[in-house]
């Protein structure tokens, strides 16, 4: 195994990449960077009226997920990411484009801003997919209880889980990781996360 591995961890809204990112930045030793989600100003806005708001959101995790890559290649260790920069683009900024809630204008401004700052970024060892059924994200976003999820149309987290599928299936530059998490309880399935975790090490 690598002594300085960046994991970058994927996955649609409310599979627990916090969580799992916690958990395993604990029993690994490494720095764990979290997605700008609490402290975000534009979230609460973008739900209730995501055409409006989408193209400022999606500039605003850019910015935060760059920033998150340019303190990791100062890390001295190794370290896993909560959400990766990929998925600005490939899932969210697109979806929101396909549904008509970004203008091209703002999609094509936004792809080329991305473009350009990824070409600057090391891409990850490894990339993990935690996947999960719509049905299973809604009750995961219900027992969280964020305010601004509250209004999260099902329709909208469907249209995410096929946008993921179809690109982690493109993914071909980074090794990739897929956990299923219908059926797995992170805090109780102690045997599966240990599997997990050596399977993950070993695909670095």
């Amino acid at each position: 195994m690598k002594n300085q591995p960046f994991v970058g961890l994927a996955g649609n809204i409310g599979v627990g990449k916090t969580t799992f990112t916690e958990i395993v930045a604990e029993k690994l030793g490494w720095t764990p960077y979290y997605e700008s989600v609490d402290d975000n100003p534009y979230l609460g806005d973008f739900y209730g009226d995501m055409s409006r708001w989408s193209f400022n959101l999606q500039v605003y995790f850019l910015h935060k997920r760059f920033k998150s890559h340019h303190d990791m290649s100062m890390s001295n260790g190794g370290v896993i990411q909560d959400r990766t920069i990929y998925e600005d683009v490939e899932i969210f900024a697109r979806n929101l484009q396909e549904m008509k809630f970004m203008d091209p204008r703002d999609w094509n401004n936004y792809r080329d801003l991305f473009g350009i700052m990824t070409s600057y970024l090391q891409k990850p060892d490894l990339i993990i997919y935690l996947k999960a059924s719509t049905d299973t994200l809604l009750t995961r976003i219900k027992s969280r209880s964020r305010d601004y999820e509250k209004s999260i149309d099902p329709e909208y987290l469907h249209t995410l889980n096929v946008a993921y599928n179809k690109w982690i299936s493109s993914i071909e530059d980074i090794p990739v990781f897929v956990v299923d998490t219908d059926g797995f309880n992170i805090f109780e399935d102690k045997e599966q996360l240990d599997r997990i975790l050596e399977e993950m090490q070993t695909k670095i």
